[in-house]
This record gives structure tokens, C-alpha cells and sequence, in this order.
């Protein structure tokens, strides 16, 4: 096995972009966390109005105007339907250029080289982890987007037009991400035992805490969905209640934690060391543990009964 050498002396424009997502979030996550201003001051307003959606927005009390910014919750599907396309696509130009041998589109080469410049991996051995991250991120887009389709239940919930733009560009960007860990100028074709002979550990236990992190966020969101509905799977209501169950009953937001596992998964199977992964993973943390703690926020004042064991995101610490 060959795991990916720690590699941040080319700094790209792809680490450039994650590094600027990581400190948007972390600061916004201190802002509100730590800082408490005026709540009827403009910027509090606007800065609210950035970070909530859904059932925590409801309640913000904003002008009209923003109210122009709004779209439905429910178009969260937009986002998988285009990574369900886009990194389908890529995931079987990978695949022809492994099998193959040959390069991908010249389209494509010149946007990761524009995105990567100077990719860090440019060994072979490392063929298998970028085609199984693709698979990986494939299977999440399917199971989420499935979920928006059949089993989430949306009510008039709001997300703000660019959380909206942001959806749309991040799983575009997250496939190009993964392809940019890895260059193909060898022009050689791989056999599925040439692949399978590249498979380690960091592959087997990656992919395990993947599907761990993969199941109890389907969990999570099915107990949510199922809030709103009777025995016989109709919805009944559109109002909020206290979710109980599985990670629900450490944290508030225990789909944002199970996220954070998926992404820690993926990471592992990049052997642990890739630093435009750890980007993400730290990206994925902040922007996620914000959203834990608005929803947590959001149970407690609104159910006096909130079971105060609870934490916002992480078991017993956050």
C-alpha cells in the first residue's frame, strides 16, 4: 500500500478556495457563538439572514426586501441532481482514462490545471483512492437526493439565494477537488487487478467509517421525515417536534455530525495525510457545527422540555 505523502508546498487555487471557505465558517461560527450585538442592528440582521434556513430562519425578523433573496428549502434536491450528473460524469471519465489509458478531455485538463497547478500526486499506485473517493461522494449524492425526493418532508421553509448558488457550485467543486489528487500522464491502462492490488487498509477502514457515518445520517433524516407523518407514512403536519433516536439523543443536529464522519471517512481513504482533504474537513466542520448550533438553539427555546443532556454537535463537549 502507498499512502499519499503530506504535500502544501504547491498551493493551489483549489487550497486557496477551501482555506477561504474553512475561515469564513469558523469566523461566522465565532460571531455568533461569542459576539453578541445589537439583534435590531443592520449587520446582525444581514449576517442572520446569511447563516440560518429552514426552521431556523423562521422567526428572524428581517425587512421585506430580504425576503426577495428567498428560495424554498425544498430545492436542497437541486444540489444532488447536479452532483448526481456532474461527478456521475466525471466518475466514468476517470474510469475510461484508468481503464484506457488514454487523457481526459482537453476541456477538463485545462480546468485542473487552472484548479490544481501543480497536483501532488503524479505517482502511479495512487489510482484506486481517487476512483473510490468519486464512487464514495457518487453514493452520497444518490442517497440524498433520494431522501429529498421521498423521504424528507419540506414544509415553507426558506434558504437564501446564495446558500443556494453556494449548494450548487460545492458539489461541482468537490469532484473536481478529488481529481485534482491525482494526474494521469502515464498514458497507462489499469487492470481491476491492478487496482485491487493497490487497496489497503486505509481503504477498507475509510470506506467502513463512510458507511458508518452514511447510515446514521439516513437514520437521522428519517426520523426527522417520520415526525411529520402518521403510521401509515401521510403527512399530518407541518410543525416542529422533539426528535428522539439514535445520534439524536447526544446531539441536536446529529445529521451535521454525521456528515463530519462521512467526510473523515473519505479523508482516511486518502491515506490521512492529503492537506487539500483536511480543507474540506475542516470546513465541513465549522460551516456544519454552525448549523448544529442553530438548531439546537432552535429546540431549546422553543420546547421547554428540551432534554438538556444535549449537546449542539458534538457528545458531551459541543
Amino acid at each position: 500500500m502507498q499512502l499519499m505523502e503530506w504535500h502544501v508546498s504547491n498551493f493551489s487555487i483549489v487550497n486557496a478556495v477551501w482555506l477561504f471557505f474553512c475561515l469564513v465558517f469558523f469566523i461566522s461560527l465565532n460571531i455568533h457563538v461569542f459576539i453578541k450585538g445589537p439583534t435590531n442592528s443592520i449587520l446582525h440582521i444581514l449576517f442572520q439572514d446569511f447563516i440560518r434556513y429552514g426552521k431556523t430562519k423562521k422567526d428572524l425578523q428581517r425587512p421585506k426586501r430580504l425576503y426577495s433573496f428567498d428560495v424554498p428549502k425544498r430545492w436542497f434536491s437541486h444540489f444532488y441532481v447536479i452532483s448526481v450528473i456532474w461527478n456521475g460524469m466525471l466518475l466514468w471519465l476517470l474510469l475510461h482514462v484508468v481503464f484506457s489509458g488514454e487523457q481526459f478531455p482537453r476541456w477538463l485538463q485545462t480546468l485542473l490545471y487552472v484548479l490544481c497547478q501543480h497536483p501532488p500526486m503524479d505517482k502511479s499506485g495512487d489510482e484506486v483512492s481517487v476512483v473510490l473517493m468519486l464512487v464514495l461522494l457518487l453514493l452520497q449524492s444518490i442517497r440524498r437526493l433520494i431522501e429529498c425526493l421521498f423521504i424528507s418532508v419540506f414544509s415553507n421553509g426558506v434558504i437564501h439565494l446564495v446558500q443556494y448558488c453556494f449548494g450548487v457550485c460545492y458539489y461541482i467543486l468537490l469532484g473536481l477537488t478529488i481529481l485534482c489528487q491525482k494526474t494521469f500522464t502515464e498514458n497507462k491502462a489499469y487492470s481491476l487487478s491492478d487496482l485491487y492490488e493497490q487497496v489497503g487498509w486505509n481503504h477498507v477502514m475509510g470506506s467502513a467509517i463512510f458507511l458508518w457515518g452514511f447510515c446514521h445520517q439516513y437514520r437521522c433524516h428519517a426520523i426527522l421525515a417520520n415526525l411529520r407523518k402518521n403510521k401509515s407514512g401521510e403527512v399530518v403536519t407541518w410543525s416542529h417536534s422533539i426528535p428522539y433516536g439514535d445520534w439524536f439523543e447526544h446531539v441536536s443536529g446529529p445529521n451535521y455530525l454525521a456528515e463530519l464522519v462521512i467526510y473523515l471517512g473519505m479523508g482516511l481513504v486518502f491515506g490521512g495525510l492529503n492537506f487539500t482533504w483536511w480543507l474540506v474537513v475542516m470546513y465541513v466542520l465549522f460551516s456544519h457545527a454552525l448549523e448544529a448550533v442553530l438548531c439546537h438553539e432552535f429546540y431549546v427555546k422553543k420546547f421547554e422540555s428540551y432534554p438538556k443532556h444535549r449537546k449542539a454537535f458534538i457528545p458531551l463537549i459541543f
